[in-house]
């Protein structure tokens, strides 16, 4: 890294000249030399994954994702249909079980033999149901005519004699887990007393009993039942011998199949949703990492330049990460501060500038009176006080117009930014202006020409600020111009564009002054005008019509455009606003 020797501060072009030299690296684009430190890098390298839970935004992501996700949980929990298909599928397996049962009775029957199934007359009951093969741990139970129950009997809980039947049992410890949960927060607002295996059995076949007696009445009947969380079908047929009611069959279901086998396939998708949340979780730590670390640079490197302005007198440059690279908001959020900086060093620079040329022109009507004032104390004839009285009130008047110059230029930012801009005609304001100025270019013996559109042109702006341009422009080529000269105020649309012209058969301007005059306090004045030009006129004329959108620029007439070294015919300055 090279350093331009000499940098005047207080001089924005010296400034600018040295950001412009190519081996030069300031402010946003300084990198520190190796061994300083570096506190936003430090920083960036204490961060990782893990320290984002300091992070509201990064916290905010990761919540709120998880809401979502366990919205979608509960939903799927609640609204999953697989519990209500595994419970129609299993109960009307049972009804095949149990009306195929009583099919078997039926056909042991005799059509014209007595029948009676607790005596034994017509069948032998325990004999055929014990002749059955059961399986599934169904809990089979036949009673008479009248209810009483003859004989009952548990089908085998294995299936592994089955070839291409049996599966290993999963397990469930997730659903297992939130079961145990819920059970006990049950138990802890539930007052009913506990009930054993036993009374739980017994209770069944109770219940057993009665859903048979209904099917003996009618036709084969499901009947459900839920006790200890646990889900029980009993399925009732009648066994008829001919059209005569003999008895009838009762089947339940192995206690608590049903729950085990939604407790498997819910556990399925609790372990899907489980790994779901995991990659939530990490998914947002990386999307919260794009978001929110980046937002940490840009606030850390704003409070670091705050910290260090408020600790030292001299503010050193604060230096915006450059995420423009980004193609989201945080890349304009950075091109957006990084801008903003830029311009408020600007500003910064630029105030100094006008601060150093204020004291430099204020200094030069001082040193004038200083010397008057001390030359009066001994001037001894009246002619040579007059004369002194003469430089005197010529250079306070200077004091008051440069000051008043300087109160307006130094207003005009804040001002621009507070008013509001409205719609207006801007022909019939540069008419106006052509009306009451030109009396007093006519009054000095100056022709003057406007040359101005028939049709309205109708602006967005501040039409005060405006007019303030054209007094400064066209009053200024008056000055320039004697008697027998002409100035023309004339103005054309091209297409999105307004261009208003003030032009004079002046002496022209000379070709080193052309990019000066729009300077501050710059005023290239014949020798009879001095000192009555702040040299602020156009440098306010240029910031309001840039303020506009718009340009301004000056430039000579000459015979020809060809021969850029030909005498001048006047000057001519160009004001291109849009519409």
């Amino acid at each position: 890294m090279t350093v331009v020797p000499k940098i005047d501060v207080r001089d924005l072009e010296s400034v600018r000249a040295a950001a412009r030299q190519p081996d030069l690296v300031i402010g946003d684009d300084w990198v520190a030399p190796l061994g300083e430190s570096d506190e936003l890098n430090e920083r960036r390298r204490r961060r990782g994954l893990l320290s984002l839970h300091r992070s509201p935004i990064a916290r905010k992501i990761i919540t709120f994702n998880l809401i979502a996700l366990m919205l979608l949980i509960a939903t799927v929990m609640y609204m999953n249909p697989s519990r209500d298909n595994l419970a129609h599928q299993r109960a009307k397996g049972l009804v095949h079980e149990a009306e195929l049962i009583a099919d078997v009775l039926e056909a042991k029957l005799q059509q014209d033999a007595y029948v009676n199934f607790l005596t034994g007359d017509g069948i032998n009951v325990p004999e055929t149901i014990a002749g059955l093969d059961l399986r599934g741990g169904v809990h089979v139970s036949v009673y008479d005519v009248n209810g009483f129950e003859v004989t009952s009997t548990v089908g085998n809980t294995s299936d592994t004699l089955i070839t291409g039947l049996s599966r290993p049992e999963r397990s469930t410890p997730i659903t297992n887990f939130l079961s145990n949960m819920w059970r006990t927060l049950a138990n802890l607002i539930s007052t009913s007393p506990d009930v054993s295996e036993a009374q739980a059995g017994s209770t069944l076949q109770s219940f057993a009993g009665d859903c048979v007696k209904k099917a003996m009445s009618r036709d084969t009947l499901v009947c459900s039942d839920i006790s200890d969380g646990r889900t029980t079908f009993v399925v009732g047929s009648p066994v008829l011998q001919g059209s005569n009611l003999v008895g009838g069959v009762a089947i339940t279901n192995a206690r608590g199949e049903l729950d085990r086998l939604v407790a498997q396939e819910r556990e399925q998708v609790l372990r899907l949703f489980l790994v779901g949340i995991v990659l939530s979780i990490g998914l947002s730590l990386v999307l919260a990492s794009t978001i929110a670390n980046p937002l940490a640079d840009l606030a850390a490197a704003a409070e670091l330049g705050r910290d260090k302005n408020a600790r030292k007198m001299s503010p050193n440059k604060v230096r915006i990460p450059d995420l423009t690279g980004r193609p989201d908001e945080i890349g304009r959020l950075s091109g957006a501060l990084r801008g903003m900086v830029k311009a408020l060093y600007e500003r910064i620079e630029g105030n100094e500038q006008f601060a150093a040329d204020v004291a430099h022109e204020i200094k030069n009507p001082l040193a004038s009176l200083r010397s008057a004032v001390g030359t009066m104390r001994v001037a001894k004839r009246d002619d040579q006080r007059l004369k002194l009285l003469e430089v005197i009130e010529h250079d306070v008047r200077r004091l008051d117009r440069l000051v008043s110059d300087i109160a307006n230029a130094s207003r005009l930012d804040s001002e621009l930014v507070k008013e509001e801009e409205e719609a207006f005609d801007l022909l019939n304001m540069v008419s106006k202006l052509n009306d009451f100025l030109g009396k007093e270019a006519e009054d000095k013996g100056i022709e003057y020409i406007a040359d101005l559109p028939g049709e309205p042109i109708v602006i967005h702006g501040l039409e005060g600020r405006l007019a303030q341009v054209f007094v400064n422009l066209i009053p200024n080529a008056i000055s320039f111009c004697e008697d027998g000269d002409a100035i023309r105020v004339w103005a054309r649309q091209r297409e999105n564009r307004v261009l208003i012209v003030v032009e004079d058969t002046g002496p022209g301007i000379p070709s080193e002054a052309l990019s000066k005059v729009f300077q501050r306090f710059y005023s290239e004045r014949p020798e009879g005008q001095f000192g009555n030009n702040s040299g602020l006129g156009l440098a306010i004329s240029k910031q309001i019509v840039e303020a506009h959108g718009g340009v301004i620029w000056a430039e000579n007439i000459r015979p020809t455009e060809a021969d850029v070294t030909s005498d001048p015919l006047g000057a001519r300055f160009v004001v291109g606003l849009p519409i």
